[in-house]
């Protein structure tokens, strides 16, 4: 699909393959949600790229956050199941759901060390999530929307944890950096 499309335009959804007139920007909810996730980031493609001072303050934030990696994925986790009880579905084999069960902890931790490792290689976000890629995509078929879903909470809890380290540049940089680490993860679903 084209990134510079005019409104009043019909469109295919690629998930479902409806056709849907583009009206305003309130009807954009009308698409399926990895639609909806495609477009986005292909549309603030240019707005993705991290600079090297976005980099930079990521890795920074990174290295006081990540003491508390454990808590702050706990935290994000179990906000997002609770205030988006759609993604609950995805963990129904759970036993329990709640706000800093076992499994919730579990899995906030294996998501905070993927999250770790992306730092980590920064500069090559898709080979370093190639393997949650294809997890995500082809066995739990997650949809993409819910890794946008997640990285916000993690700004919430980073928020929570750190909010003096958590500066108007730094957000930004942040939510640059995990937008692209979404985008690399919904690599296998195109």
């Amino acid at each position: 699909s084209e990134v510079g499309f005019q409104f009043g335009q019909f469109r295919v959804c690629q998930c479902c393959g409806v056709n849907i007139k583009l009206l305003q920007v309130g009807h954009l909810s009308s698409f399926c949600s990895r639609f909806l996730f495609d477009w986005k980031l292909k549309a603030s493609s240019a707005a993705m790229s991290l600079t090297a001072k976005d980099k930079q303050n990521v890795q920074n934030l990174w290295k006081k956050a990540s003491a508390k990696s454990d808590d702050i994925g706990n935290e994000a986790l179990s906000r997002m199941l609770h205030v988006y009880p759609q993604t609950k579905t995805y963990f129904s084999h759970w036993a329990d759901l709640s706000y800093g069960s076992a499994p919730v902890r579990k899995h906030a931790k294996t998501i905070m060390g993927a999250v770790n490792d992306a730092i980590n290689n920064i500069d090559n976000l898709r080979a370093s999530l190639g393997v949650h890629s294809d997890l995500h995509a082809f066995k739990l078929r997650v949809d993409p929307a819910n890794f946008k879903i997640l990285s916000h909470n993690i700004i919430v809890a980073v928020a929570y944890f750190f909010p003096g380290e958590l500066t108007p540049e730094v957000h930004v940089s942040l939510d640059k950096f995990l937008a692209a680490l979404s985008h690399a993860l919904s690599e296998k679903y195109r």
